[in-house]
């Protein structure tokens, strides 16, 4: 009886703190005012359904088209290439420009370009330079909402408003992978013509964001009234040691991800089912919708527990995941610890915008920053493909699996030994 007492006063506590949590956690969200929050809801939302129009897809609607492996593989390295260059001149010009909103409707534009051109003029030049207009964006659209993100909240509320723009994010790419899917099968030209009709509805959603409430100095995380940096400063950060082990941290846990989900997906495709098409839905969606549950979570936990604990455990799933699909060959078993993928996307994707924050404040390098991250990043999941390739043809799949859980591991080992917990004891803006 007594036990039972005792365990049952700690579920009420338990209870407890996490209603006063969850208060704390809305209150953070209401930095704003409502017509903002809800416009940067619906930005990503369908800056999610945008950018889901591509990738994958283009592969599937250009092979329909009989174009060669190499024509395709070409112009989707043209637009890999200009999305890694643009990262960093995007984030100093993110940071340099005090019209955020007009860069985000640039990049919105841009993809609305870009889909229109894949749709009506599928040319090996047009699709060339759809590519890059579509690469362009990449260091365009990403730098452009954490600014506004960063500049509408500040420091204090940003990790809880990064999981909610993760949230929404999710919701969008989750959906719209569906949708698009279906209009495929109906006519693959649609697909493009969906993705350029889906930038009115996020140039909609961004006319609600109120100008007056994005603090420039705050939006790249200046002190109040310096000069906005030059893309010269990117050789300060050098001199940022914490910052550069992130970075070595992140680009390890990049070139670990990026190969899994190709060599599970190869995996369900030498099957050559009739399902095959539906189980790599699943394998896509799944994480999306993980993230979608779990972001903003991330975001309030890491105010709680503090940054490094979640990495860690960030790090250390990615390690499992990597070890399940070494011995599971089930597609139904391979899609449910893809599940795994959007917890560590939702912690990596959420806690790499709060980080370098932590790492940046006052500098008024926020984008700069992220931007140098991103490309290091890039450059390691550009490897990771090849690297974990040669080894799966070389030595056999799981061998291709256990290889990235072991880059992992190191990056879970430089995580614990080398990063300091960044979330400051005060907030000062």
């Amino acid at each position: 009886m007594a036990s039972s007492g005792f365990y049952a006063g700690r579920f009420a506590q338990s209870r407890a703190a996490f209603r006063r949590h969850r208060q704390n956690k809305r209150t953070l969200e209401r930095t704003a005012s409502r017509r903002t929050r809800r416009g940067l809801d619906w930005l990503n939302f369908f800056l999610a359904d945008v950018q889901t129009g591509f990738g994958a897809f283009v592969a599937f609607y250009l092979a329909g088209l009989h174009w060669s492996q190499e024509s395709v593989g070409v112009v989707l390295t043209i637009g890999r290439v200009v999305s890694a260059l643009g990262l960093i001149p995007g984030g100093a010009l993110a940071d340099a420009t005090p019209w955020k909103r007009a860069l985000t409707a640039s990049g919105l534009v841009m993809i609305a370009g870009a889909a229109l051109i894949l749709a009506l003029w599928p040319t090996w030049m047009l699709v060339a330079g759809a590519e890059v207009l579509h690469g362009l964006t990449a260091g365009i659209l990403g730098p452009a909402i954490a600014a506004m993100s960063l500049g509408i909240v500040g420091r204090r509320a940003l990790s809880s408003r990064t999981g909610r723009n993760h949230r929404f994010q999710g919701a969008g790419n989750a959906l719209t992978a569906v949708l698009l899917g279906l209009l495929g099968y109906v006519a693959q030209p649609a697909i493009f013509l969906a993705t350029a009709a889906l930038t009115i509805p996020a140039l909609v959603a961004l006319c609600f964001i109120r100008s007056d409430e994005i603090d420039f100095a705050r939006a790249r995380n200046a002190a109040k009234g310096a000069e906005a940096p030059s893309l010269g400063n990117i050789l300060e950060l050098r001199k940022n040691s914490q910052l550069l082990w992130f970075a070595c941290c992140v680009a390890l846990f990049q070139f670990a991800d990026a190969s899994l989900l190709p060599l599970a997906s190869e995996q369900i495709g030498s099957g050559r089912s009739a399902q095959s098409s539906l189980m790599m839905s699943g394998l896509v969606v799944t994480p999306q919708v993980a993230v979608a549950i779990l972001a903003p979570w991330i975001g309030y936990l890491s105010e709680l527990w503090g940054r490094k604990p979640l990495l860690l455990i960030g790090f250390a799933v990615q390690i499992v995941r990597a070890g399940l699909f070494a011995f599971i060959s089930s597609p139904i078993l391979l899609i449910a610890v893809q599940f795994l993928d959007g917890v560590t996307g939702a912690i990596l994707t959420v806690l790499t915008v709060v980080i370098v924050a932590d790492l940046t404040a006052g500098t008024g390098r926020f984008n700069l920053a992220r931007g140098a991250i991103g490309f290091l990043a890039t450059l390691a999941a550009s490897f990771s493909t090849a690297v974990s390739g040669f080894i799966s043809q070389e030595i056999g799949r799981s061998a291709g699996f256990l290889g990235m859980g072991a880059v992992a591991a190191v990056g879970t080992l430089l995580v614990w030994l080398m990063l300091a917990e960044s979330k400051p004891e005060r907030y000062e803006e």
